[in-house]
């Protein structure tokens, strides 16, 4: 398996003094994830709950919903001199009948470290492949105050033990109404630690996720809206900004969408039904 952290020379200046020493760097090594044997897509991650990511990956991409669709999930083979595995190679095998959506056949995918999927394939798959959209869960299914809110910044980073290390590692955590850490994953994309988050979540035959809340650091791209839809999640919170489609597709589907959550600091962009305010709103001055 490789290594999450590794260890690198650097040259260290501080207040004019050079000094040499060993840094601690966040490692990044690409991944291939091969649906039926076939190469579906390469995406560049933290290794770690490899089969978590593969499985998260299929679930936004509309091709599984459930534990029971899944055969099996395996390392194969690495290309290296020696034959010995690199485990950056994963196989999902799918059960019997369960059949792959067209547009997952039609296209290979690589997505960066900062960017997962995005485009009119992704837009078109989570309007009409996601089993768990007609839309999120109901608006008062689940309901958030915003006191809660305002400490899950501080617990998503509190949580963030290879972060500590590194200062190079994006994260994603669900979280109940109640602001119970649930699951946290990290991981060098934000969007690998959300497919890490789902894809654990699928394999313990938890989906839909309504009840929970998820919360990310950066900012909230579409195609973490996406992925958040896809699992049933109705709820996502973000430390930065969205985009502009992302909160499109957060009122098209019925996600709450929050961003700029920064202590009880926060901007409301969707589905404010599901938030309870601490105090009544008032005009400015």
């Amino acid at each position: 398996m490789g290594r999450v952290t590794e260890r690198r020379r650097v040259i260290r200046v501080r207040d004019g003094v050079r000094s040499v020493r060993a840094d601690t760097l966040v490692a990044e090594e690409p991944l291939e994830i091969r649906l039926n044997g076939r190469p579906l897509a390469i995406t560049m991650r933290t290794p770690g709950d490899d089969f978590a990511l593969a499985a998260g990956f299929l679930v936004s991409e509309g091709v599984i919903g459930a534990a029971h669709e899944v055969r099996s999930i395996v390392y194969c083979a690495g290309a290296t001199e020696s034959g010995s595995n690199t485990y950056n190679v994963v196989d999902v095998r799918l059960a019997e009948g369960v059949v792959v959506p067209e547009i997952t056949l039609e296209r290979n995918v690589y997505t960066t470290s900062s960017c997962g999927l995005c485009g009119k394939a992704s837009l078109d798959a989570v309007r009409t492949a996601s089993r768990f959209v007609d839309g999120c869960a109901p608006p008062d299914a689940l309901r958030v105050s915003t006191r809660v809110l305002a400490a899950l910044p501080d617990r998503l980073r509190a949580g963030q033990q290879v972060f500590e290390r590194t200062g190079a590692l994006h994260a994603a955590a669900l979280f109940s109404a109640e602001g119970d850490l649930i699951d946290l994953r990290e991981d060098v994309g934000r969007h690998n630690a959300v497919d890490k988050i789902v894809g654990r979540a699928l394999r313990e035959d938890r989906l839909p996720l309504g009840d929970c809340l998820l919360m990310v650091s950066g900012r909230a791209s579409f195609e973490l809206a996406q992925k958040a839809v896809m699992a049933g999640i109705p709820f996502l919170a973000a430390v930065s900004a969205p985009s502009s489609l992302a909160v499109d597709l957060a009122a098209e589907t019925g996600l709450t969408l929050v961003g700029f959550l920064r202590g009880s600091s926060m901007n409301v962009y969707t589905g404010e039904q599901r938030l309870v305010f601490d105090q009544e709103a008032r005009d400015p001055d």
